[in-house]
């Protein structure tokens, strides 16, 4: 697989290799901790948005941090985790009484595993998304994790210092959510309203790289090989319904064939969560669309 430089035109499915680029994100902080949140990614996936588009498609929400970066007029979010979704409307709908669920607890290994073992659904809505928030804050390395029942069995993090009620972050957040439509359903459904013009940001569970990289636990539906498969022919699908699509996942071959026949740009990224310290690092990961972008110019 040849490799071409930054500033070489590339045709589609030839790829672009650039450094990372870390910045600070302009629009209101995600108020989550995501594993494979793209904070850092977000300047470079700036340089890859369209100028002007539709409705703005995220079906894999996880923390937003490109949603809150564009902060765009119209927008369908999206993801297949219930308690996800929740807490989003619920911020979005009743930040105030989120916050004061979230300022009557106390950060400690014994009443994380309180909280964590409270069935959510026998809680108010309230109380539901402030102990999702709570969890993810507390959690080890901030990682939403599930075993096959679909229970959370992410272990405590041993953080000394933790902001549970970050009234700042999810005023703001409630704010931009004002007029954005949330779903909990699966990406296929979500994106069955996209129409010619609209963006489609997808970043689903990445394909694993290594022995430590399987972060698709976060819902007890796990993301397969297959699934990968099928979200190439959603792309594609998209692509001919004259969507605007962008795409990242892991540097793998696999991928990089799956969707043969588009753009793509390798950028190297740091990574902080992983379940291993020394897993932590600069990673390869790839940027794919269906148009050119400033990357593969």
């Amino acid at each position: 697989m040849q490799l071409l430089t930054q500033n070489v035109a590339v045709e589609p499915t030839r790829q672009a290799t650039l450094p990372g680029c870390v910045g600070r994100i302009q629009g209101p902080r995600p108020f989550l901790k995501w594993a494979g949140g793209k904070s850092r990614l977000v300047p470079v996936l700036r340089k890859c948005v369209p100028r002007n588009f539709g409705r703005y498609f995220e079906p894999f929400l996880g923390g937003g941090a490109l949603f809150f970066n564009l902060l765009p007029a119209r927008a369908v979010l999206g993801d297949s985790n219930y308690d996800l979704i929740h807490c989003f409307k619920t911020v979005r709908d009743r930040p105030d009484e989120v916050l004061e669920y979230l300022r009557s607890l106390t950060v400690g290994e014994e009443e994380f595993y309180r909280i964590r073992g409270v069935d959510p659904g026998t809680l108010s809505d309230g109380a539901r998304a402030a102990r999702f928030i709570y969890l993810n804050k507390t959690c080890f390395n901030g990682l939403y994790r599930v075993n096959k029942k679909g229970l959370f069995n992410t272990p405590f993090g041993q953080y000394k210092k933790v902001v549970l009620a970050d009234s700042e972050s999810l005023l703001s957040a409630s704010q931009s959510l004002r007029k954005v439509e949330l779903r909990c359903e699966d990406y296929s459904s979500v994106l069955q309203k996209a129409r010619p013009e609209d963006f489609v940001y997808l970043d689903p569970p990445y394909l694993p790289v290594g022995k430590y990289s399987d972060f698709k636990r976060y819902t007890k539906k796990q993301f397969y090989e297959s699934d990968h498969e099928k979200l190439a022919e959603v792309f594609r699908l998209l692509t001919q319904k004259g969507c605007r699509v962008l795409l990242s996942n892991s540097f793998h071959e696999r991928i990089s064939n799956l969707f043969a026949g588009f753009y793509q740009a390798i950028v190297s990224m740091p990574r902080f969560i992983n379940c291993k310290g020394d897993g932590r690092g600069a990673v390869k990961e790839l940027l794919i669309s269906n148009y050119p972008t400033t990357l593969t110019q």
